[in-house]
């Protein structure tokens, strides 16, 4: 069930934007009236449900995971490999069969299922900064980072990667306090990431939905402190992330019926999506320290935000803080 949690998730972020922000009950514009109108609306809040929870496994907590401090200037480098996880809840789409009489509101089971990504992260050294008393202020390391997804077909999706399956990010850490071993290191970071281009088709039965473009952007800006004592370190941050998804997306729903009482085959879209969601984020890192190696696990809590929805799910609103962690291996000289 794996596979198909994280085509879930893959399918999330372009769709979501099908719906600018509504109240509560409302339709969403691009859903127009007729036999297609329920599949539009239900796709669409499955989305929204969906698209914070991978925004979260994108973005993580720690630019990179374990650091507090700048790494020292020219001639250093930290290379990390991590895999961020999300307590996800899963719409079970499958058991809400939609309606062909106009919008009608249903909800959604779900299944608690745990999502991750795997991500490569790079911090290389650019200015050990200025001295003042026995530490330095002002460093600087430029970030690189690389989020990977495979093309693959479960069931009845088939998810390909038209760009390739990798996405590269970027960003930067401006040393507020370098480290030493009387005090600890604090920065300010800003990175970008995003998954590769996505392209969706879906079957539900002889109903089709097509997720065209598929583009997941996150911005996070974080300040964190950390300290090494001996075998063990500790970093603690928070910060604000911002989540930003393009697609084009479109819905096929099939005859229904016989006779005079038969519904003919209607289609919708393709719609230009986009979705903006801002939330907070707050993590602490723990890791186990050997020479040029060090074993890092994280734990984080990003915050909730208001996000309605017309069908409902019983695991609770789509707009729901999630927790997250991560597991990770740093290589430094």
């Amino acid at each position: 069930m794996q596979s198909r949690t994280l085509i879930a998730a893959a399918l999330v972020i372009g769709a979501s934007a099908f719906a600018r922000p509504a109240t509560a009950q409302s339709i969403s514009p691009p859903c127009t009236a007729g036999a297609a109108q329920d599949a539009c609306q239900k796709a669409v809040d499955i989305f929204k449900f969906l698209a914070p929870q991978l925004g979260v496994t994108i973005a993580g907590g720690n630019a990179t995971i374990g650091v507090g401090g700048t790494i020292g200037g020219l001639g250093h480098v930290y290379v990390s490999g991590r895999a961020n996880i999300v307590q996800s809840d899963i719409p079970q789409v499958d058991q809400v069969t939609p309606s062909v009489a106009g919008a009608r509101s249903d909800q959604y089971p779900t299944r608690t299922q745990i999502i991750g990504i795997p991500e490569a992260d790079v911090s290389i050294g650019i200015l050990r900064g200025f001295p003042v008393g026995i530490t330095n202020v002002g460093g600087l390391d430029l970030l690189v980072s690389a989020s990977y997804l495979p093309s693959f077909t479960s069931g009845a999706v088939d998810v390909r990667l038209p760009k390739g399956s990798f996405n590269f990010g970027a960003g930067a850490r401006l040393g507020i306090i370098q480290e030493t071993l009387l005090i600890p290191g604090v920065s300010v970071t800003y990175l970008r990431r995003g998954l590769p281009t996505v392209d969706v088709v879906a079957h539900s039965g002889s109903d089709t939905l097509r997720v065209n473009g598929l583009d997941v952007t996150t911005d996070a800006v974080r300040l964190v402190v950390s300290k090494s004592l001996l075998m063990f370190g500790l970093a603690a941050g928070v910060g604000e992330d911002r989540y930003v998804s393009r697609a084009d997306a479109s819905a096929f729903v099939a005859a229904r019926g016989v006779g005079t009482g038969a519904t003919p085959a209607t289609s919708v879209g393709p719609v230009a999506l986009r979705q903006t969601l801002n939330r907070t984020t707050y993590f602490v890192d723990g890791s186990l320290n050997f020479p040029f190696v060090r074993l890092i696990g994280e734990i984080g809590h990003t915050s909730g935000s208001s996000i309605a929805t017309y069908n409902t799910f019983d695991s609770g609103p789509a707009g729901a803080g999630r927790t997250y962690g991560a597991v990770g291996v740093r290589l430094g000289l």
